[in-house]
């Protein structure tokens, strides 16, 4: 795998930042922590060399003067609202947050309750939280919120909101998902602590948009195509132009909101100790990257991947028209088609002269292998088996799985697990050779290539299942399908 993105002077440098911002504010910030913490696929993605856990590492190093506050909202409390990408509700992931954080050495302080209206549902859950021993904070429903800023910036506004009692310079402001409200509780602790005679700042640690690339970045580009469901548009930064007239990158939330941050700001201090959203970021990735050639083609291939994703959720009737259509038009700003991924056209054209669904993977020396269908194998399972063969150097026509083993597997698929489909998905595969290997050297072989296709890009003429796409995500590899059934 080619590398682009320099991970360890981001741990470095990003770290050294964090800390400068925490030294201009009297040694008291609040970071509000946006994105994901621990698993950052994205990032990885479009960054290759970027570590999925990489934030958290450089975070780890400020762990000894830093605490964690968790924020959720009442309203995702009432409704149950769940995060998709683990299956669980929110109230449930602030519970898996703080067991991770404190299992990695981190002080989670308490847990704040935003949007507190008097649910009874939040109220169970703060008692679930108390008796687990972690402090818990109602804030409470502003009246007009985020625009009034007479009754927010006053005793009735942020002033009725629970103070959180903390005891460490950097605050680390963060939540399951959007919309929770980690700025809001930011901003009523800056009030607050003012009233105490505490001049605490703030600040917001975002990856993406990055700032200092250009606007039409591919990277920048493929944080448009991800949040293309929630219609986040990449601006320049009008504030930051007429403050300084340097060009820098925003998000249009952001943009939007400034006037209103500004007025905040300024209700609490008398004035804003920033001139731009821009300026509010601490963000360093820009300044990390490596090898930029690198780092536009592993992003016009995450927009693809995104363009794909979102055209088999419509096909699922999991999605909309408007997702697809607005990554269709970021195509034309990339200045890129499908056909940018090579997997794409060879896949289809494998399928096409055998009639079966087929699958092609891209290694890391540029080399496209393919595979399709068969009676005891899935496109998927037979490709990886296929470029783990030419990975070891195996020739292709080795058997590495004898049919003898194959077929008891499909037996106990077909018979004891009523599976309507006999045919072997890539886990089923990968534990074969694994039960092999102690006896076949080839075997061995071939499963010791399993590292090495991290990075590499994979695409499959039909929709995969659940399992196979977890397979993928667990090797690493950038999986796009065809909306079409097998």
């Amino acid at each position: 795998m080619k590398y682009g993105f320099d991970n360890n002077k981001y741990l470095k440098i990003q770290s050294e930042h964090i800390r400068e911002r925490i030294s201009k504010f009297g040694n008291k910030l609040y970071l509000e922590l946006g994105g994901k913490l621990f698993d950052d696929y994205h990032a990885s993605r479009v960054l290759p060399g970027f570590q999925p856990d990489s934030k958290l590492r450089m975070l780890k190093q400020l762990a000894d003067t830093a605490e964690i506050i968790i924020v959720i909202s009442a309203l995702d409390i009432e409704k149950n609202k769940i995060r998709h990408d683990l299956g669980i509700t929110y109230d449930a992931d602030v519970v898996r947050l703080r067991n991770e954080f404190e299992n990695r050495g981190f002080m989670v302080s308490s847990v704040v309750v935003t949007h507190y209206n008097g649910q009874k549902s939040a109220d169970a859950f703060r008692a679930r939280m108390e008796r687990m021993g972690v402090k818990t904070y109602y804030h409470y429903l502003i009246d007009g919120y985020p625009t009034n800023v007479n009754l927010i910036v006053s005793d009735e506004g942020f002033g009725r909101n629970d103070y959180v009692e903390t005891s460490r310079p950097l605050v680390i402001v963060t939540a399951p998902g959007p919309g929770s409200g980690k700025m809001a509780v930011c901003l009523s602790q800056l009030y607050n602590e003012h009233k105490r005679g505490v001049e605490a700042g703030y600040a917001k640690f975002e990856t993406f948009p990055v700032w200092n690339l250009p606007l039409k970045h591919p990277v920048n580009i493929a944080y448009e195509a991800a949040t293309a469901d929630l219609n986040d548009i990449n601006m320049i930064d009008p504030f930051h132009l007429e403050a300084y007239n340097k060009t820098a990158i925003n998000y249009n939330r952001d943009i939007e909101i400034f006037p209103v941050l500004n007025a905040i700001f300024e209700g609490i201090y008398g004035q804003n100790p920033y001139k731009s959203p821009t300026d509010m970021g601490v963000n360093m990735v820009g300044f990390c990257i490596s090898d930029d050639d690198v780092c536009c083609q592993a992003s016009n291939n995450e927009i693809i991947r995104r363009y794909f994703t979102a055209v088999n959720n419509l096909a699922k009737n999991d999605g909309n028209d408007k997702e697809v259509n607005k990554i269709a038009l970021l195509f034309n700003q990339a200045k890129i088609d499908v056909s940018y991924r090579r997997t794409v056209a060879v896949a289809r054209q494998r399928a096409e002269m055998s009639g079966n669904a087929a699958a092609a993977i891209e290694i890391a020396d540029g080399t496209i292998i393919t595979a399709e269908a068969g009676e005891l194998l899935g496109s998927s399972a037979a490709l990886i088996l296929n470029a783990l063969k030419h990975l070891a150097g195996i020739d292709h026509d080795v058997k590495l799985i004898p049919q003898g083993i194959i077929e008891p597997i499909q037996h106990t698929k077909i018979e004891y697990l009523r599976s309507r489909n006999p045919r072997l998905h890539t886990d089923e595969v990968i534990l074969a050779l694994s039960v092999l290997s102690p006896h076949d050297p080839m075997c061995k072989a071939a499963l010791e290539q399993l590292p090495n296709l991290f990075g590499c890009q994979v695409h499959s003429t039909v929709m995969l299942g659940e399992v196979d796409h977890k397979i993928f995500k667990k090797l690493g590899v950038g999986l796009t399908c065809d909306p079409n059934t097998d």
